[in-house]
């Protein structure tokens, strides 16, 4: 029976792999990586650099990542219905590579971003290509440190005060407004800076961009006071690597 990992492999600072992840890179014939264009080009580099240093003997199979339609960005039906259509069209191409670069007793791998658990579609893909049953295999899946971990590395902070909880989100929820009771957040895929909207001016910023990267920056501090620079600085990022993935956490002061 084919088997395929899911590897994590960090937030792209390459000594973020964890041995698991290394062990199982090693032990794959083919990996597929999803190429997503020359505007994230690094996004492959960085793959390709950990292979060439940990499994120099794997194949290497790349596969273009299909167009997603992005035009719904309020009304939550119209975008759950157009990434459940990208999933449908990515996990063809999954299955049509996997059936056709491995025979049946044969190792293959996906290297996911960050953690595969966490904002990301690669384990929803395998459920729709295990479900289509056009090709058989079995599956295992390897955590890796995701970009929160690293983010609050990089500031030195605790991720939650005492006694306190850690909400995790996305931009597009944060721009509806934080739930009540809410003093210690996540938030991630935030495209549009909805921290700019968040009221009042008892938060804390810790921001990065493209942590673990060649390309990392970083900024905290009062919400109010530094907002506007890292909206001009995420700006300055996608200019110069031409792609940005920002984490942050937002924090309110306590009395």
């Amino acid at each position: 029976m084919r088997t395929l990992y899911v590897i994590g492999i960090g937030a792209g600072d390459p000594e973020h792999l964890t041995l698991q992840a290394i062990k199982a890179m090693r032990r794959s014939d083919v990996v597929f990586i999803v190429d997503k264009g020359a505007g994230k080009a690094e996004l492959v580099d960085v793959r390709r650099g950990m292979l060439a240093e940990h499994a120099p003997d794997c194949r290497i199979v790349e596969i273009p990542d299909p167009p997603r339609d992005r035009t719904a960005t309020g009304v939550q039906a119209a975008y759950e219905g157009q990434v459940t259509d990208w999933h449908h069209r990515r996990a063809a191409l999954f299955a049509d590579a996997v059936r056709r670069e491995l025979d049946y007793e044969s190792v293959g791998a996906f290297l996911v971003w960050g953690d595969p658990a966490l904002y990301d579609s690669t384990l929803r893909v395998i459920d729709l290509m295990l479900a289509a049953k056009s090709v058989e295999f079995e599956y295992e899946v390897i955590p890796g440190i995701t970009s929160i971990q690293a983010l609050a590395a990089k500031h030195r902070i605790p991720l939650n005060r005492i006694g306190e909880s850690i909400h995790v989100t996305t931009g597009r929820h944060l721009a509806e407004g934080l739930p009540p009771g809410v003093d210690n957040a996540v938030i991630m895929l935030d495209g549009a800076c909805a921290f700019s909207d968040v009221p009042g001016d008892d938060f804390d910023i810790y921001w990065g961009g493209n942590v673990g990267t060649r390309n990392e920056v970083l900024v905290a501090g009062s919400l109010r006071s530094v907002e506007h620079e890292i909206e001009a600085r995420r700006s300055e990022l996608k200019d110069r690597a031409g792609w940005v993935m920002d984490t942050y956490i937002l924090r309110r002061h306590r009395p």
